[in-house]
């Protein structure tokens, strides 16, 4: 960029950010033949901006020149810039998938953007407590260290983290819904009685009745028990009852935990999706996050994780070995 024509960039980006806001709050949204906001369609969180804030950042906001300089030097980027000798900013054709590999940056969708709520740059979704970190309590912190020491075992596959046998990825799946490095797209279904929440991680439906009570305490699914209704023009979402697996998650929450959830639609492009978790077995606060969701024109494919994974067979039988060796 020339230096000469920084000042107007920053200018016309302030301007842009001024105009996005004042529409946010005008917004009417499209509605569903029972009157309520349509939320259907395909959305992405992908986003640069993290669940936790990380410690290059003093602030929850960025400024708009700060916004473009952190853009630009951001670790994704710039890794971006070696990973199978990729030219920062274009995408792999594809041609190089013969060599085998599954994890190389022709999959990956990390976000280039931060993620922008009410006209504000953030850099956690994180918005409670200030510092934009999960607020362990001791006894929290305690459980976090047992489950890493638990997961340096590989005698078994209950040892294994559920991520690594592809049954829950529950930072994707939610509650909360929290963007990774692919597969942030989700789907959103609605009738007067039911929302449908599919994501494209783990090809998991989640199936919110509306105006109903929760009632499947010793029942305990996977992902809780979700239940909505309407406050206005916001979806809200409450869940609790939740497995026990789920504590072993990368956001841990105990079978009583509670989660809220608000969709709010701001514009044809975006959602504004709010959460908050009160669970004292883990963390010493509730705390509260807000995330940006961009309407996509892409489909929710089909997700396929287990179908030539050949690692857990692999660790299992290495395993195996090990102890007839030590016999």
């Amino acid at each position: 960029m020339c230096p000469e024509k920084l000042p107007e960039k920053l200018a016309a980006f302030a301007l842009l950010l001024l105009v996005s806001l004042a529409q946010a709050q005008q917004y009417q949204p499209p509605r569903a033949p029972d009157g309520k906001p349509d939320l259907q369609g395909n959305w992405s969180n992908a986003s640069i901006t993290t669940l936790e804030r990380n410690s290059r950042y003093d602030n929850l906001v960025l400024s708009s020149d700060e916004v473009m300089r952190a853009t630009q030097q951001h670790p994704q980027n710039v890794r971006l810039e070696t990973d199978d000798n990729l030219v920062q900013g274009e995408l792999l054709d594809g041609s190089d998938l013969a060599q085998g590999r599954g994890y190389n940056a022709f999959w990956i969708d990390p976000g280039t953007t931060f993620g922008n709520i009410d006209g504000e740059y953030r850099t956690s979704w994180i918005v409670d407590p200030p510092d934009g970190r999960i607020p362990f309590s001791e006894q929290g912190l305690a459980y976090k260290a047992s489950l890493r020491e638990k997961n340096l075992a590989f005698d078994g596959p209950e040892s294994r983290p559920l991520a690594e046998r592809c049954i829950s990825t529950a930072m994707r799946v939610g509650p909360p819904m929290i963007n990774g490095l692919y597969n942030n797209y989700y789907q959103i279904v609605q009738t007067p009685d039911y929302v449908v929440i599919r994501t494209e991680m783990v090809s998991h439906a989640r199936i919110v009745p509306l105006n109903k009570q929760h009632g499947m305490a010793t029942q305990a699914p996977m992902f809780g028990e979700s239940v909505g209704y309407w406050d206005g023009d916001t979806l809200v979402v409450e869940t609790t009852n939740f497995h026990a697996l789920q504590q072993e998650t990368a956001i841990n929450l105990s079978h009583n935990a509670k989660v809220q959830e608000r969709f709010t639609r701001t514009s044809d492009e975006q959602i504004v999706y709010e959460f908050t978790i009160d669970d004292p077995n883990f963390y010493s606060q509730p705390w509260r996050g807000e995330v940006s969701f961009r309407q996509v024109p892409e489909g929710v494919y089909e997700f396929a994780c287990h179908e030539g994974n050949y690692a857990l067979s692999g660790i299992l039988a290495g395993a195996r070995r090990a102890e007839l060796e030590e016999e």
